[in-house]
């Protein structure tokens, strides 16, 4: 997507500057990009009436929308369901995506972006030098065999002797796949008897070419018995299936390859359109040599191999990179459960590709309920956003609780303890701070609303301090008791040197547990939940001038399109459904194979709950905050990282104590001194660097550096007890 423009409207430092919502509705339309531009200044703006607005503006533009849209915005987007999705952002609770589930009008997207999902068909006025890194690379990847493979090809159409006209396009060919850039390949003039077939078939614009148009179907060409020709049976059967298993293979890699795209375009383009012309009606000639305009249609003109924007690319709404990973979700769950006893793979490579593929199908969960509850209202929304957003921690939590119950291993409820601490963590400190350095080389100061920042902090001293209530209740009335105590100074009144020291709340048949510890945690359950909706009840309803944010709703000039979803409300909850169902099984097989990590590993089990396992699965809200930050909206990059927080705090843990209710496991909402001490660190220092309502990249340096300190203190740490 492109980087909207922020309007020349800053704050001071003396407050925000006072102004008409007409004059900023009319500074927008000068400005418009479809986003949301800088919100740090619009955040706290008076909505004024339409008395005040100033009449030079309304002057340029019609009173009717000036006046609809100061009484309802601050902000513009190109569409009904595009501003749902934009308000959303701001509301508590809801998840915050940055992509768009509607597709974005072609005109108001930049050249860069057009470039991309262009067709290999434009002839340039000034290509430049074709002599660049993305060009040499494909000919070390792809043009040099590419190349003697149509040699071969040729040699065996001369020997067949009634394809010779093949083999000389295949020699044609050869040199063009070699070095295809600064070279175009046209189709001959039709002759006009045949001009009325080709009449009213347009141009196809797929994304690797297209369905082949119907002015190459075989019916066009039946009048001259192209089809018929005994050459073409010779090239059909020996020449052009070799040629598309060729190209199909150099599309696979490039698509993989991603800025390789170009070349995916380039061999399909050439499988379907090229290789299917009579050998008599393909022209190949270099582009310096040619004149412009060019008689007859171009084909193919290719400049550059590579192109390092194609990370924006996207199919259907879905990012490319989402696309390329859901293979290796199939082929997770195929060799997985196809070889259950380790045949073809170890469990550390399992455990692996169940994990990866955790990251692309937590990107459609989250595209899934964003388009839901942009399509729907309010309370659709909430619903959906309450019970799948956090459906992709929750089923990994309990499948691992699961197995370690019925295995009877404790390590299973450590692991878990770590991955919830790890995502509180790093959902406090890692995001913010790497969001915060990221946006800071772009922005010099960024500043973000304050109140509603203090909202989420709010919530999370409440919750932090509910989560670990009963690990300070049994420190405090716990039996200390040691594994194994060696006497070092030979003195039965000396010092004891003591190992595996741990509070038993088990003693005299666990009175202390069931009586005391037990229902602190079932009153903590529920407590934490019902603040939760507290919060949103305050953020959405009584106080949601806090955010102060009002989406248009009207039409912008250069806006007048109607919305067209990526994906309509029943093929996204399909989506979520299935993508939910495959989350669970890719969960089911992760820890399944972890147990020979976990045992064998030199690595503290605190650090990869820590690390791995909590934060793989936030990955698509890390980049959905880096993304907000590069616009200089770190209010929404913040609220990433602290609503996830929250949620662990008061939904996820929650949940999984309501889950051990009615299946015993070993989990306990008692946590080690180390993942209490994280923890309560990790909150305060957020809330001191938030105070002021700006940040720089120091400040976010500062975060991630004692992120990573912390990573240090785990990873260095004796593995808990029972593993």
């Amino acid at each position: 997507v492109d980087v909207p423009k922020v309007p020349d409207s800053r704050c001071d430092s003396d407050g925000p500057r006072r102004g008409s919502l007409c004059d900023r509705h009319c500074t927008a339309i000068n400005n418009v990009q479809g986003d949301l531009g800088d919100l740090g200044c619009h955040l706290h703006r008076p909505r004024v009436p339409p008395a005040m607005s100033t009449p030079s503006c309304c002057q340029q533009h019609s009173e009717e929308v000036c006046e609809s849209c100061v009484v309802k915005t601050t902000l513009t987007a190109e569409n009904a369901v595009e501003a749902n999705k934009l308000s959303n952002n701001y509301k508590f609770g809801f998840k915050k995506w940055k992509s768009h589930v509607t597709a974005r009008p072609w005109e108001d997207r930049s050249e860069i972006v057009k470039e991309l999902y262009s067709d290999l068909n434009v002839i340039r006025g000034s290509g430049g030098s074709t002599l660049t890194c993305g060009n040499v690379l494909y000919l070390l990847l792809f043009g040099w065999w590419l190349s003697f493979l149509y040699v071969l090809v040729a040699a065996v159409m001369f020997i067949t002797v009634i394809g010779a006209p093949y083999g000389r396009l295949c020699w044609d060919l050869a040199g063009y796949f070699l070095w295809p850039f600064g070279k175009v390949i046209q189709k001959v003039e039709v002759p006009k008897s045949h001009q009325a077939c080709e009449a009213g078939a347009g141009e196809s614009s797929a994304l690797l070419g297209g369905p082949t148009p119907r002015r190459w179907h075989p019916q066009c060409w039946a009048g001259t018995g192209y089809w018929h020709r005994a050459s073409t049976v010779v090239w059909l059967c020996l020449g052009y299936p070799v040629l598309v298993l060729a190209h199909g293979l150099v599309c696979v890699i490039a698509w993989l390859l991603i800025v390789l795209i170009p070349v995916a375009k380039l061999s399909a383009r050439a499988t379907s359109r090229v290789l299917l012309l009579p050998p008599e009606r393909v022209l190949i000639r270099r582009l310096r040599m040619t004149e412009v305009p060019l008689e007859g249609e171009v084909i193919l003109c290719c400049y550059r191999a590579a192109n390092p924007y194609y990370y924006k690319y996207a199919v259907d709404g879905i990012n490319v990179f989402a696309v390329n990973l859901l293979p290796l979700v199939l082929l997770t769950l195929v060799l997985g459960y196809a070889d259950s006893l380790n045949h073809l793979t170890g469990s550390a490579i399992k455990f692996t590709l169940a994990l990866l593929s955790i990251m692309p199908l937590s990107y459609y969960i989250g595209m899934a309920i964003a388009s839901i509850s942009a399509q729907s209202n309010f309370a659709v929304g909430a619903v959906v956003n309450a019970t799948f957003g956090s459906i992709t921690e929750l089923t990994f939590y309990i499948t691992a609780l699961i197995k370690g119950s019925r295995e009877g291993n404790r390590c299973y409820a450590e692991v878990v303890k770590s991955a919830l601490t790890g995502t509180l963590v790093g959902c406090v400190l890692f995001v913010p701070g790497l969001c915060m350095v990221i946006g800071g080389i772009r922005h010099q100061e960024q500043r973000f609303n304050s109140r509603s920042a203090g909202v989420s902090s709010a919530l999370l001293f409440l919750s932090v301090g509910g989560v670990f209530a009963p690990t300070l209740f049994s420190k405090v009335y716990g039996k200390l008791v040691c594994g194994e105590c060696h006497n070092i100074t030979q003195n039965p009144l000396g010092h004891y040197l003591c190992h595996n020291c741990h509070f038993d709340l088990m003693d005299n048949n666990g009175t202390l547990y069931y009586s005391h510890v037990q229902p602190l945690v079932y009153t903590v359950s529920i407590l934490l939940p019902a603040a939760y909706l507290i919060g949103l009840f305050f953020t959405l309803k009584t106080h949601t001038h806090i955010y102060d944010i009002h989406i248009s709703d009207c039409h912008m000039p250069g806006h007048h399109h109607s919305a067209v979803v990526h994906w309509s409300r029943w093929r996204a909850l399909v989506i979520l459904l299935l993508s939910t169902l495959c989350m669970s099984a890719c969960a089911d097989l992760a820890t399944e194979h972890i147990s020979p990590i976990l045992t064998n590993s030199t690595i503290s089990q605190y650090f990869i709950g820590v690390t791995v396992l909590a934060m793989v699965p936030e990955l698509p809200e890390i980049v959905n905050g880096i993304q907000f930050a590069l616009q200089n909206n770190l209010s929404l990059s913040i609220e990433i990282g602290n609503c996830i927080a929250v949620q662990v705090c008061m939904l996820q843990i929650p949940i999984l104590v309501l889950f051990t209710i009615f299946y015993p496991t070993n989990f306990t909402l008692v946590f080690s001194d180390l993942h209490v001490y994280a923890s309560m660190f990790s909150v305060v220092l957020m809330n001191y660097i938030f105070m002021d309502g700006k940040c720089d990249y120091f400040q976010g340096t500062v975060l991630v550096m004692v992120y990573f300190i912390l990573l240090a203190v785990y990873f260095f740490a004796p593995s808990p007890s029972g593993c």
